[in-house]
């Protein structure tokens, strides 16, 4: 199996539950609240490990009681925390996540540590860049690190993954060039298209095929529950999701850039590699969390089976 790199942020969620998500000034009781591993870089390794991938992680946190917890997630989900880096001046990063009954959520992200995920770490860590074959990768740390490693790795020869969470207020350009697949959301995809946010799939496909003139190699959007759209040069396709009850969609877009990257790892055209990623994905909105809500590869393949889902090889290229 192909080696995958994952580069990204580490946090501690505060997970609260409410009725529904509170409006511009309104407050709202909460209904309980956990204190989780978390941060989008995070979910993405654990979930990697957690399906079976073979990877390497590189974060940057605190040396407080929230590192020890993100550390001893990954070794848990099987994912070597051997290269992240330990910052003794900054606190973890930490998330507010406020999670409805509906399964809808939002997050405010404070960095702490995070920043500390720059180019001259990254660059310290050369080899694992030459010994990867997939490099995974968001944008929860310095704008200046996602470009470097996505450029590096592009000049490797690597596949590279890019999940432009958050899309930040500058978004640099040159990065379409570098993503072998670009993986944003409805949200972040009209951002990304500089476009009003609708919600057909006639705006979708408009907003997708601007950011393929921008220079966009192949984008995977993500649209919850009507599954995940491919657009090529020449080619598009939707591939729906199997239908869940949603309990909570936090850590759901990391599982699917996870698993899809771990399908490509193992040799999985991408037609294949898409449905898997909707079936893990599937998983994790029916239950609670980000991390504790990722999946291993037999209960994604136990899902299969009592689902009766044989997963198609469609072949995209």
């Amino acid at each position: 199996m192909k080696k995958i790199l994952i580069v990204g942020s580490a946090n501690v969620d505060l997970s609260i539950h409410v009725k529904q998500i509170p409006a511009v000034g309104e407050t709202v009781l909460g209904k309980s609240m956990e204190r989780l591993p978390g941060g989008k870089g995070a979910n993405q390794a654990c979930a990697v490990g957690k399906l079976g991938g073979i990877g390497c992680f590189l974060c940057a946190v605190g040396s407080d009681d929230a590192g020890l917890l993100i550390q001893k997630s990954l070794k848990e989900a099987g994912m070597d925390p051997a290269h992240m880096k330990i910052c003794e001046k900054e606190s973890t990063g930490m998330a507010v996540v406020c999670v409805s009954d509906r399964g809808e959520n939002n997050i405010i992200v404070v960095s702490g540590a995070n920043a500390r995920c720059d180019v001259d770490y990254l660059k310290a860590q050369r080899a694992l860049f030459h010994d990867c074959d997939l490099l995974l990768l968001q944008m929860e740390i310095p704008l200046e690190s996602v470009v470097y490693a996505a450029k590096k790795a592009k000049s490797l020869g690597k596949t590279v993954i890019l999940n432009p969470a958050p899309v930040p207020e500058n978004f640099p350009e040159e990065l379409f060039q570098y993503a072998d697949y670009l993986t944003p959301n409805e949200v972040e995809l009209f951002k990304l298209a500089n476009m009003k946010a609708g919600s057909s799939m006639e705006e979708v496909l408009q907003a997708g095929k601007r950011l393929l003139r921008k220079g966009a190699n192949r984008l995977l959007v993500t649209l919850g529950g009507k599954g995940a759209l491919y657009l090529g040069k020449n080619e598009e396709r939707l591939f729906a999701p199997p239908e869940v009850p949603v309990i909570d969609t936090t850590a759901a877009g990391d599982t699917f850039n996870a698993a899809f990257a771990v399908k490509l790892a193992e040799g999985w055209n991408v037609g294949k590699a898409v449905d898997y990623a909707n079936c893990a994905s599937s998983v994790t909105v029916s239950r609670k969390g980000a991390q504790a809500s990722i999946p291993t590869a037999y209960q994604v393949q136990e899902f299969l089976f009592n689902r009766k889902i044989e997963l198609s090889p469609i072949s995209l290229s």
